[in-house]
């Protein structure tokens, strides 16, 4: 990374927040308290000839975030689902970003294609459209196939994208820098390691080949799933830079006015897209993790359409257990349980005291129950959240970094369909459902079973594995107690290799 030009982009990033006037809407919208105002004026002001200008005709945050680049787009993207942190006039500028932004020629869009696929666009398609959107990462044109006749998205990625992508990411890290340097009591969030999950998720949406696969497995494992479709990819007409799928069309999830008037239930819609998420996560440990607003839209038979699967999250078993035990916790009130987890995921440092932390996530968990949600604070609650993390020592945890910030993005979803929804009384179906499943007599018996399969193939090569430590046991000289102590390490390895011997010759059988 090379230090002054990543000094230069976060130096030209408040320069430009101030040339195009959005650094009041963005302070303003934080309530950013009277000293934050004044420093970041003066330090803004007087390097504003270095500022970007951006499309005069965007609104200011806007036009400053799209001017700096992909990267500060996407977080963009983001805070425009979240009203209640940012507030409505920023947020209601912030929706642009979604699906909105400028296009590139459709003449260079073709070069492209026809350079990914190596044939001549008019050969592939009968009919190829203008764009009719354009993100962040791509465009995508409506086309039809010439040889079937069918209605099909083509997703071109922007030229570039790959290289403005890398210059944002930079600066990025030298920001986390910054803060381990300046802020300690940060550092326990782990800013580098923050931005280096970013950075892995965001080069692999620059690949569609990636997104394809994506795709394909989302659409295999929600087929069941009622109310919701997700386009499945045209193999043969996909590659690292285009990607091209079955068209689905629908009412943008933002648009209120036209779900409304298509005479769709928003109250239930707002509460299907929660429980989706939640579904997708637990049941499947594989899940959308970027469901914003513009990548959902809303069939006319009432289905939830998904698009863009260039961010998709991963969780292992265990941790999905966790999630749900942490989730089902809050939702019964058991508090003391929900603080038990937390230890014994190692989330929480062993030396903290338990009964502490578990009035401290009551002071977190009670505002929420039996209140209009339109009530609660999230910006509030995320402030005291922090505070109790600090206090107790916990750490962010890369691998569930996806998973919390697609929770905050869906429930900013669901409120701006359903202003007065209640996450957890929605989510609990979905969470006992999983708990009953999955953590109990019947996951006990799964995982045994599941243990036997794996110590069954490692069956034939168990006698060598524990011969060869005998023998390196038996040609090493060692002292007295240091011998008897692995003697016996030994025999009880020995002793569990027969015993595992056993059971693979049992399943044999």
């Amino acid at each position: 990374m090379r230090g002054p030009h990543n000094i230069w982009r976060l130096i030209r990033t408040l320069a430009t927040f101030e040339r195009t006037g959005g650094i009041g809407v963005v302070l303003e919208a934080f309530k950013a308290p009277p000293r934050v105002r004044f420093v970041a004026r003066v330090l803004g002001f007087p390097f504003t000839w270095l500022g970007l200008k951006g499309d005069p005709t965007l609104p200011p945050a806007t036009r400053a975030l799209t001017a700096l680049g992909p990267a500060y787009i996407k977080f963009g993207q983001i805070l425009s689902t979240r009203p209640d942190i940012v507030g409505e006039d920023l947020a209601l500028q912030l929706k642009y970003l979604q699906d909105k932004l400028p296009p590139f020629p459709t003449a260079i869009a073709k070069k492209m294609i026809e350079e990914e696929l190596e044939q001549p666009v008019d050969q592939i398609f009968s009919e190829f459209s203008d764009p009719v959107a354009a993100a962040s990462i791509a465009q995508v044109h409506r086309a039809k196939l010439r040889e079937t006749g069918a209605d099909v998205a083509v997703k071109v990625l922007r030229p570039g994208i790959e290289k403005a992508f890398r210059k944002d990411i930079d600066a990025f890290y030298l920001a986390a820098k910054i803060v381990d340097m300046l802020a300690p009591s940060a550092r326990r969030l782990r800013p580098t390691e923050v931005i280096a999950h970013f950075e892995g998720v965001v080069l692999g949406e620059l690949d569609f080949r990636l997104e394809s696969s994506a795709a394909a497995e989302f659409a295999a494992n929600t087929a069941k799933d009622a109310g919701f479709q997700v386009p499945k990819p045209v193999w043969y007409l996909s590659g690292r830079r285009v990607m091209t799928l079955d068209w689905a069309e629908g009412a943008n999830m933002a648009d209120n006015a036209a779900i409304d008037a298509a005479g769709h239930d928003r109250q239930a819609l707002a509460a299907r897209v929660l429980q989706l998420f939640l579904s997708h996560a637990l049941r499947d440990g594989y899940f959308h993790a970027d469901m914003h607003q513009g990548n959902l839209k809303v069939a006319a038979n009432g289905d939830i359409i998904a698009y863009d699967f260039g961010i998709m999250g991963r969780m292992d078993e265990y941790t999905r257990r966790v999630y749900a035990e942490i989730l089902f916790g809050f939702i019964r009130k058991d508090y003391r349980r929900v603080a038990e987890v937390h230890f014994e995921a190692g989330y929480v440092p062993a030396d903290r005291d338990i009964d502490e932390f578990a009035r401290a996530l009551r002071a977190v968990g009670e505002p929420i129950f039996g209140m209009d949600a339109s009530r609660i604070s999230m910006a509030r609650l995320l402030a005291y959240l922090f505070e109790v993390t600090e206090r107790f020592g916990m750490e962010t945890r890369t691998e569930l970094i996806l998973l919390q910030r697609t929770m905050v993005v869906v429930e900013g979803v669901a409120r701006g369909l359903d202003p007065h929804i209640n996450i957890w009384q929605v989510g609990q179906p979905i969470v006992e459902g999983y708990i009953k499943e999955n953590i109990g007599p019947k996951a006990i018996l799964r995982d045994l079973m599941k243990t036997v399969r794996i110590i069954s193939r490692f069956g034939p090569r168990l006698p060598a594995l524990v011969e060869a430590a005998l023998i390196r046991q038996a040609v090493k000289p060692e002292p007295r107690k240091v011998r008897g102590r692995k003697r016996k390490l030994a025999w009880v390895a020995a002793t569990s290799a027969l015993v595992a011997v056993g059971i693979w010759v049992g399943t044999r059988l």
